[in-house]
């Protein structure tokens, strides 16, 4: 009995080898909390999504029939001998949040479907022209209407039964032809009824019965009024009447404008719908803006002339040349128009500067031109530079092509519908006098407040009180999880992770599952210190359902708060996949052999700076209003590490990433891109380079490793090349490259593996029987150095790598970077697409700091301790503060409290998220932020140090 009742309270893994687990066999308690922590790169993830998630899941499929699962793609079986007392798995990590730019946070909590089926129940329609609410038209306001037509005027009354539907309807069209109906307009085209009729039924149809043809004269009332009330029986209320030589006039037993006598569609939830063609905007398809191009990025510098190169767009380069036609035409211009190609662009007047953006007007020029075919006079009208390079692009048909063209391209509100995405009968409903574009554009506060004092009439709460009730709860659990400061219409692709896992987190509590393995990755990421005991409520709250919930967690609170902890470790990589300690955080903290344990007790602690640096002078951020934030100046220290804090939400990326990043990476790294608003950068010249340090994959396909990365392949190569083997065989170092044909095994390409497609079974990926899966030919493989050859070398660890290769003084100092950053045991020809988020950020910091130093870079990291366990970020502090050792500047967007209590300077920005924060509240030292009244990260850092 003990044991049934054993397998009923824990997940018991036995034997789980999944990537660099070590056969491990663990016992999880079931319904409780349970944290997984450890080293980056131990095998956490692995044993959480890759061993439990992908079993849970895999179980659960398998009970589908067959049929189901041909549509749900395979789940490859876990290496892992048993897995018992499994529940299915919902796994809610960063990666699967959707970057469609139709998904909105309202589309993906469904908050905004109940929005919408709010808006068609009680919702009130108003005119959109004259802006009066609707009414329904009777029978006889129809008639007076239709007899206010000029005399002799044909028209058809048109039933319309079927409205974009799918299928071939032919029982409709039978039933049509036995009521005596000869007529029939279908997808416009005029059809008999006694003809055959084939539709396609995968198209969506529009069908209208003709019920009656009739030329406007006095006397024909009577016969109009019974047409018109067989047409609205058929139709179910609503009529069409085809004017000969006219516009069709619609009509609505339900609504119409009786002034401008603009009918609006029977209002249904998908008219609020912009993925849908019903409801979205007819312009811009319902996505809200329109991609076009940019005269700021076709002429970056205004300061520039034409002849010193100011327009930059593609096509148009030519134009310095003087044997150039774009050259011919400018010059053109300038004898037409009298103006000199030598003057700076921003010294044009209006009138210049439009002929040059937008065209002559129609109006031609005579071009004096000199071809390889001779030379000649042509009369062009000038189209403008915008004009011309989309009629450019529009006709282009290679990809390259197109891309190269948006990269002048930016992205600007659509003019038809301002940006609301719907159409404008959709956006005339109201509720509260709000029409849904305005709900959706409001912070879920303000929303949850408007909500609370919506004011509805009787018959209105009886149909909504329903719905309300659903939207209140689950805006209720956003507020939860600490996302006040969301809009329902910001674009998931523009969320955070953790803010796009937090919405999910939401969701999930608002289906209100129980007894469902939850596996979170990370949760707390992009959290302040503040919203923690929010999100740990609500994880608590899942918990307390009767759900398993696990994390993958590095936070120290999270910790402390769990009901069972298992560390792994001990080490990352090769010498992690093993269980060191399980239990409780007391249990985890009396364990020696546990680095978890030693940080979170306090025998290990990540030193603060006995002295702050001082700043070797000043970037001032004059007037940044991107977002939220509130015209105001911010002076970035030189020299020294800067972290810039607050809470969620309060415009510390709008500040960083898109203003200060962008404008550095437009002026110093000519990169073409459209910083956020502001009004200047002052101290630009302090600076020579910008770097941005990301968590972004280092490459997205196998062929990329870190040795081709950090650039140590190239020199590897080179001494292959130098050996005396090679020089006998005349092998350059391209022979030692396993991307180009002539040193790589052609069986494989190179790739060491092939895939072999199997039906209904996910693909194979064997090793090449050729080569053995080493990627090369036999004869590069003879050529060895100190007795190994090229694929021993990339087998290698970085720790072994340093040890091999430490006469070679170019190679090893790339190899101490990478161990100093913490990367010892990843091999130097492990594909990129198999390393974490942290990992290939710390690969990228290593490569910096390998390079030698100007002392004139500036770097900006966000968030870089994401994925980072206690002693990877004790590393990461330490290497942030070798980056400014050389005078170079670091600014890091960041919420651990370990890195901001070591750096040399803080940015506060708050006071809260969304509209309330967007200000600068505390600048200095950490000792002068915890001192602060109003600061919340001060509070936080004061016991820090």
């Amino acid at each position: 009995m003990s044991q049934e009742k054993d397998s009923r309270q824990y997940i018991k893994i036995r034997g789980a080898n999944e990537h660099n687990l070590k056969n491990i066999d663990v016992d999880i308690p079931r319904d409780k909390l349970v944290v997984l922590t450890g080293l980056s790169g131990s095998g956490k993830s692995s044993l959480a999504f890759d061993t439990i998630y992908a079993e849970g899941q895999r179980r659960y499929m398998e009970s589908l029939s067959s049929y189901a699962r041909q549509f749900l793609g395979q789940m490859e079986k876990p290496d892992v001998e048993s897995i018992e007392g499994l529940s299915p798995a919902i796994s809610i990590d960063q990666k699967s949040t959707n970057r469609n730019p139709r998904s909105t946070v309202g589309t993906v909590t469904e908050i905004y479907d109940y929005f919408r089926l709010l808006y068609a129940r009680v919702g009130i329609p108003h005119c959109p022209k004259c802006g009066r609410e609707i009414r329904k038209q009777t029978v006889d306001q129809m008639v007076e209407q239709i007899m206010e037509l000029p005399e002799r005027t044909k028209i058809q009354l048109l039933a319309p039964v079927v409205r974009g539907r799918k299928g071939t309807h032919v029982k409709l069209l039978e039933r049509a032809k036995k009521s005596g109906y000869v007529r029939v307009r279908i997808d416009g085209n005029m059809y008999e009824l006694s003809e055959e009729i084939k539709l396609d039924k995968n198209i969506k149809h529009n069908i209208e019965i003709i019920v009656d043809r009739l030329v406007v004269k006095d006397g024909i009332e009577q016969r109009l009024t019974d047409s018109i009330e067989n047409v609205l029986n058929l139709a179910e209320g609503l009529m069409t009447v085809d004017v000969i030589g006219g516009d069709p006039i619609q009509f609505s037993e339900s609504f119409s404008c009786p002034e401008c006598g603009i009918s609006i569609e029977e209002i249904e939830p998908r008219s609020f719908s912009f993925n849908n063609p019903f409801g979205a905007c007819p312009e811009c398809f319902g996505l809200g803006y329109k991609m076009e191009f940019d005269e700021d990025l076709m002429i970056p510098d205004k300061r520039l002339s034409i002849s010193e190169g100011a327009i930059t767009v593609m096509g148009w380069q030519s134009c310095t040349d003087k044997k150039s036609f774009t050259y011919a035409i400018l010059d053109a211009l300038s004898k037409e128009y009298d103006f000199s190609l030598d003057t700076p662009f921003e010294e044009y007047p209006k009138e210049i500067h439009d002929v040059l953006i937008h065209g002559t007007n129609g109006k031609e020029l005579k071009v004096h031109y000199k071809g390889q075919r001779g030379e000649g006079v042509y009369d062009v009208a000038f189209e403008g530079l915008i004009k011309n390079v989309e009629r450019r692009y529009r006709e282009t048909s290679s990809e390259t092509m197109k891309a190269e063209y948006e990269e002048f391209m930016n992205i600007t509100p659509c003019h038809a519908c301002k940006g609301q995405r719907l159409k404008p009968g959709a956006l005339a409903v109201t509720v509260g006098d709000k029409n849904i574009a305005e709900l959706t554009s409001m912070s879920i506060e303000k929303l949850q407040a408007f909500l609370k004092e919506l004011k509805l009439n009787s018959q209105q709460l009886l149909i909504g009180g329903q719905i309300l009730k659903e939207i209140n709860s689950r805006i209720q659990f956003l507020m939860d999880v600490g996302l006040n400061y969301l809009t329902l219409g910001r674009a998931t692709g523009t969320l955070s992770g953790g803010e796009a896992q937090r919405i999910r987190l939401a969701t999930q509590i608002g289906s209100g599952l129980v007894g469902v393995a939850y596996i979170l990755d990370e949760p707390s990421i992009g959290l302040h210190q503040r919203d923690n005991d929010k999100l740990l409520g609500t994880l608590k709250h899942l918990r307390d359902l009767g759900n398993s919930v696990i994390v993958v967690e590095h936070d120290e609170d999270t910790m402390r708060e769990a009901d069972f902890i298992v560390d792994i470790g001990p080490g990352a990589g090769e010498h992690g996949g093993e269980v060191v300690a399980t239990g409780t955080a007391e249990e985890i903290m009396q364990n020696e052999a546990s680095v978890t344990g030693a940080y979170l007790s306090g025998r290990i602690k990540i030193p603060v700076p006995e002295v702050r640096r001082e700043p070797t002078g000043w970037l001032k951020v004059i007037g940044a209003q991107e977002n939220n934030l509130k015209n105001i100046d911010v002076n970035f220290p030189l020299g020294v590490m800067t972290c810039v804090t607050g809470v969620s939400g309060s415009g510390k990326s709008s500040l960083v990433n898109q203003i200060l990043y962008k404008r550095l990476a437009r002026d110093l790294n000519r990169a073409r891109t459209i910083p956020g608003k502001h009004k200047a950068i002052e101290g630009l010249d302090q600076l020579d380079k910008v770097i941005n340090i990301d968590q972004s994959p280092i490459g997205r396909t196998p062929r990329s490793n870190p040795a081709t990365y950090t650039g140590v392949f190239d020199l590897i190569r080179d001494l292959f090349a130098a050996t005396p083997d090679a020089k006998a065989r005349g092998y350059k170092k391209g022979r030692f490259s396993f991307n180009v044909k002539g040193g790589r095994c052609e069986a494989c390409s190179g790739d060491g593996i092939i895939k072999i497609e199997m039906h209904f079974l996910p693909d194979v990926y064997v090793p090449c029987e050729v080569c053995k899966g080493k990627r090369y030919n036999r004869e590069t493989l003879e050529v060895k150095y100190k007795g190994k050859s090229i694929y021993d070398v990339l087998d290698m660890t970085v720790e072994e790598a340093m040890h091999f290769f430490e006469n070679v003084p170019s190679i090893r100092r790339k190899m101490e970077t990478l161990y100093d950053v913490g990367l010892s045991y990843i091999r130097l020809g492990q594909p990129s697409t198999t390393l974490s988020g942290g990992e290939a950020q710390r690969i990228k910091l290593a490569t910096e700091l390998s390079k030698r130093s100007t002392g004139k870079t500036i770097y900006i990291l966000d968030e870089p301790t994401t994925g980072l366990h206690f002693a990877d970020v004790h590393k990461l502090t330490e290497i942030l503060h070798r980056l400014t050792g050389d005078g170079n500047t670091v600014i890091v967007i960041e919420h651990n409290l370990d890195v901001i209590k070591t750096a040399d300077y803080i940015i506060d920005i708050g006071p809260e998220g969304g509209d309330k924060g967007g200000t600068v509240i505390a600048t200095g030292t950490p000792e002068e932020i915890a001192e602060s009244p109003v600061s919340y990260t001060g509070k936080y850092i004061k016991p820090m140090l």
